[in-house]
C-alpha cells in the first residue's frame, strides 16, 4: 500500500514537473516571436502570457523578472535562426553551401517573416540598451554565425577567411535591415540581390590542359 502510495505521489509530482516544462516552453515560444515582431521594448508580460494562454499571476513561477524572460526569448530566437542556417547548410552541395545560405537569408521569404526570421535584422538598434544576459545571447550567435560563414572558405583557419566572413554576416545583415525598411518590394529585392551578386565567390577557372 505504502508502495501504491508513493508510485503515485511521484507520478503526481512528475506530471507537474512536467506541466510546467510545458508552460514554460510555451511562453519562451511566444516571446521569442514576440520580440522580433514587436521589438524588446514593444514586449510586455501581460501580453505575453495572455498570447501562451496562461495568467498574468503564473509568470513568477517561470522566470524572476521580465529580463530573465526576454533572455531566453532571445536565445531561443537566436537558435531558430541557426537551425534554420544549419539546415540550408546539410542540404546544399558543398560547392554552393554559401550562396545557399545567402539567397536564403536575403529572400523575398525572409524579408515578410518577420516573427520567426532574423533577430540580428529585428532587434540589433534595441540590443545595446538590453540586459546583459540579453547581449551575450545575441554576441554568441553573431560569433557562431561569422565561424559559420568562414568555415565555407576555401581559406578556413586563414586570417583572411574570418576577415570575409565578418564582412559577409555585416552585410547580410544590413541588406536585409534595408529591405525590410523601404516600402518598394523592388527595391528591396535588389538590395538583396546585389548583396548576393557582391558575396557570392565566383567560380574556380577550369584548369588549363596543354597538349601533349
Amino acid at each position: 500500500m505504502i508502495c501504491i502510495m508513493r508510485n503515485a505521489a511521484y507520478t503526481k509530482i512528475n506530471a507537474r514537473a512536467a506541466a510546467k516544462e510545458a508552460s514554460h516552453e510555451r511562453i519562451v515560444s511566444v516571446a521569442a516571436r514576440a520580440i522580433r515582431r514587436s521589438g524588446y521594448d514593444g514586449t510586455g508580460v501581460a501580453d505575453i502570457m495572455k498570447e501562451a494562454g496562461l495568467t498574468h499571476g503564473a509568470f513568477y513561477a517561470h522566470f524572476a523578472s521580465r529580463e530573465a524572460m526576454l533572455a531566453e526569448a532571445a536565445s531561443r530566437a537566436c537558435a531558430e535562426a541557426s537551425a534554420v542556417t544549419a539546415g540550408v547548410v546539410a542540404r546544399a552541395p558543398s560547392d554552393q553551401v554559401l550562396e545557399s545560405m545567402l539567397r536564403g537569408y536575403l529572400s523575398r521569404e525572409h524579408i515578410e517573416q518577420v516573427e520567426t526570421g532574423c533577430p540580428l535584422v529585428a532587434l540589433g538598434s534595441e540590443t545595446p540598451r538590453q540586459a546583459p544576459e540579453v547581449r551575450r545571447a545575441t554576441t554568441r550567435h553573431i560569433k557562431e554565425t561569422i565561424d559559420l560563414v568562414a568555415r565555407q572558405s576555401p581559406d578556413w583557419g586563414q586570417p583572411g577567411a574570418h576577415e570575409k566572413a565578418l564582412v559577409t554576416v555585416a552585410t547580410m545583415v544590413g541588406a536585409l535591415l534595408l529591405a525590410r525598411a523601404v516600402d518598394e518590394p523592388a527595391l528591396a529585392d535588389s538590395l538583396c540581390e546585389a548583396a548576393v551578386k557582391h558575396l557570392t565567390p565566383a567560380p574556380a577557372a577550369p584548369a588549363s590542359s596543354t597538349a601533349a
